[in-house]
């Protein structure tokens, strides 16, 4: 997934209200930008740390600069969570993701489960339909470690239980972690902030919903789904 147009480097000033970032470009401009985030966003928040900003020229948008990328601990970090659902299906069209290639149908947002959409559904003639959720990823507390997720996240393990009733129907089913950072390795649920959520994913890992994550190249330029670290 390539920019569309080449970032503007700043600094944060702070990120406040989940959605807005105030931001001090290199060459002394400040700006407000929108913060397509509404995570606690954890080490990613801190005043003065450089950040990467896109621009749209869309006269009807009430922001112009959306705050894309981070630099954080010698790393990376795209904060943008519509990105993850991009790179996957870029991936998916190039059946890059050896895990579930050699599907013909690719379905974004299908209905399922308690009022909920899978994220994509893929299909193909004489095998089983895989039901696909796709989560953002961008907490490191511990070198190396991605961890996810940064606050009590319970439409997440709302989905995992949505997985699970596929797998028992006979479907496949999994979970993609896509980890928004060059500077990880590793990946393990965040039960300290949100051990409901740890706790569902070891029940479906068990129950047979597939488990992967991947891991991202990321430079001002564009980002790539890149290799699996777990």
């Amino acid at each position: 997934m390539e920019f569309a147009q080449p970032l503007v480097r700043g600094r944060l000033v702070s990120r406040y209200k989940r959605f807005f970032a105030d931001v001090v470009l290199d060459d002394g401009t400040p700006v407000t930008a929108h913060c397509p985030n509404p995570g606690a966003m954890l080490g990613l928040n801190v005043p003065g740390l450089p950040v990467w900003l896109s621009k749209s020229d869309d006269p009807k948008r009430k922001l112009a600069h959306t705050l894309e990328l981070v630099e954080s601990d010698g790393g990376m970090v795209g904060v943008n969570t519509m990105h993850p659902n991009r790179l996957v299906a870029e991936a998916l069209a190039a059946d890059a993701i050896a895990e579930v290639a050699g599907y013909a149908v690719h379905r974004r947002e299908v209905k399922y489960g308690a009022a909920s959409r899978v994220d994509f559904l893929l299909e193909h003639d004489g095998r089983p339909p895989c039901w696909l959720e796709v989560k953002n990823v961008h907490l490191m507390r511990s070198p190396g470690l991605a961890e996810f997720p940064d606050c009590v996240a319970a439409r997440s393990t709302k989905h995992l239980g949505e997985l699970e009733e596929m797998v028992r129907q006979g479907d496949r089913a999994a979970v993609l972690f896509v980890v928004q950072r060059t500077d990880c390795n590793a990946f393990a649920a965040c039960a300290e902030l949100d051990p409901a959520f740890a706790k569902a994913l070891d029940r479906v890992a068990a129950a047979g919903v597939e488990v992967y994550v991947y891991a991202c190249d990321i430079s001002p330029e564009r980002i790539t789904l890149a290799r699996r670290i777990a």
